[in-house]
């Protein structure tokens, strides 16, 4: 029978009887693998990797990767307080974000870079900050993305300065006096080197454009391969191209620039696994299915829910009783009043059943949903149907189990409401 990646069954039962489930594991030794790994990726004149907090926020997981020395990706200036709440110094965080609050320029005033994402964005920062040191997001007109919600890149995207808006971004920049000394692009999950290479020399024209880029970063979305028919991303099949095209810029322009990327998703997903149980099981009879309930769901992970995402599954029985035990075809759902809380959806499209094989399930079985590790504490449909937020626990590399995140109260949950 396959196992899962880093949890024994001497963990399970010390999570059922310590921690309780739903609870998200982090494994503390592949956090600190998959750290090193991006720190090895290919470069010729100066890299910077950070750590696209988006993908899971918490502290005790921020402050692994600050003594990798990996830096800060934010996407809000609540992700750049929580940040430095954590122990990051401002220096060392970069901020992209959809919705540019003025509260960010008394982080930029103690270090925080920002990359502008929008003429709107450059207009209103060069309001409250002018003549200050910016980057520039831009989209260079093409995106990969396992699916259009996973493509952040192309006419089809609202993220970055549209590549035809270049010159005007320029004008408003010197109005301001703005001096652009980053270009970010980013384009989406995809996994292809050949459209990252194509990106990264679109990128390069455009940072040909502005005479005074010293750094280009080009984002992150390394695909992992959650299932075995997925392709993963190889960070040195991609990088060395890209590295090849940073020496020819070098060459030709006689400009050396620093690389950066922002990887989330391969820091994280398979550094950790979300351990939950059977609570009841239920069938539709010989033409239906049978389903398996879980005491999580779409509260936990939407991915499925959200983009037909597949992540490995795993029940596991009490010590013994799996020998007992047959696979057969079966639907993973989850806890909330919702057809959508699917675990279980075909791939690409989640309002489609695809049975797994599975141990046949009974209830009080553990259920291990792997691959886990991004957007999926941090992206949940938290406290649907009014259940608590998950407890998020670390596995050290000695091997213990420590909360990392406790688990909401009911009386945390409604804290914040009022009565008139």
């Amino acid at each position: 029978m396959e196992k899962p990646r880093f949890l024994t069954s001497n963990d399970l039962e010390q999570i059922k009887i310590e921690f309780g489930t739903p609870s998200f594991v982090y494994d503390e030794k592949t956090l600190k693998e998959n750290a090193r790994s991006v720190l090895a990726f290919p470069h010729e004149f100066g890299f910077f990797a950070r750590y696209a907090m988006k993908a899971a926020p918490t502290a005790a997981i921020l402050r692994i990767f600050n003594m990798a020395g990996i830096g800060i990706d934010a996407s809000s200036v609540h992700e750049v307080d929580r940040a430095i709440r954590s122990g990051y110094g401002t220096e060392s965080i970069s901020l992209s974000s959809q919705e540019l609050s003025e509260e960010i320029k008394y982080f930029v005033h103690d270090g925080v870079k920002v990359n502008l994402c929008s003429l709107n964005q450059i207009h209103r920062f060069g309001t409250w900050l002018p003549n200050q040191r910016v980057g520039l997001r831009f989209n260079p007109g093409m995106g990969s993305g396992g699916t259009n919600r996973t493509n952040v890149g192309g006419p089809a995207s609202s993220f970055g300065i549209w590549k035809e808006d270049l010159e005007e971004a320029k004008r408003l920049c010197g109005e301001y006096g703005l001096k652009v000394e980053r270009i970010h692009t980013h384009i989406g999950s995809g996994s292809d080197p050949e459209v990252w290479k194509k990106v990264a020399s679109m990128s390069l024209d455009i940072v040909r454009r502005f005479p005074n880029v010293q750094s280009l970063n080009l984002g992150g979305g390394y695909k992992v391969a959650r299932m075995p028919d997925e392709n993963a991303t190889n960070l040195q099949e991609i990088g060395e191209p890209v590295k090849n095209l940073f020496i020819d810029f070098a060459k030709e322009t006689g400009r050396k620039l620093k690389l950066e990327i922002e990887p989330g998703t391969f820091l994280l997903a398979h550094a950790c696994s979300l351990v939950t149980h059977v609570q009841d099981i239920t069938s539709t009879g010989k033409d239906g299915y049978r389903f398996l309930k879980l005491n999580a769901g779409m509260t936990e992970i939407l991915r499925p829910s959200l983009y037909g995402a597949q992540h490995p599954i795993f029940i596991i029985p009490e010590a013994g009783q799996e020998k007992f035990r047959n696979q057969c075809p079966q639907v993973v759902v989850g806890h909330c009043c919702e057809s959508g809380d699917l675990l279980t959806p075909a791939s690409g499209d989640p309002e489609a059943l695809a049975p797994r094989n599975l141990l046949r399930g009974e209830v009080g079985d553990f259920c291990v949903i792997e691959g886990t590790g991004a957007y999926c504490s941090s992206m949940s449909a938290k406290n649907y149907n009014s259940f608590p937020e998950a407890a998020e626990i670390l596995k050290k590399e000695d091997g213990s189990l420590s909360f990392i995140r406790k688990r909401q109260t009911f009386d945390q949950l409604i804290e914040n409401e009022v009565v008139p």
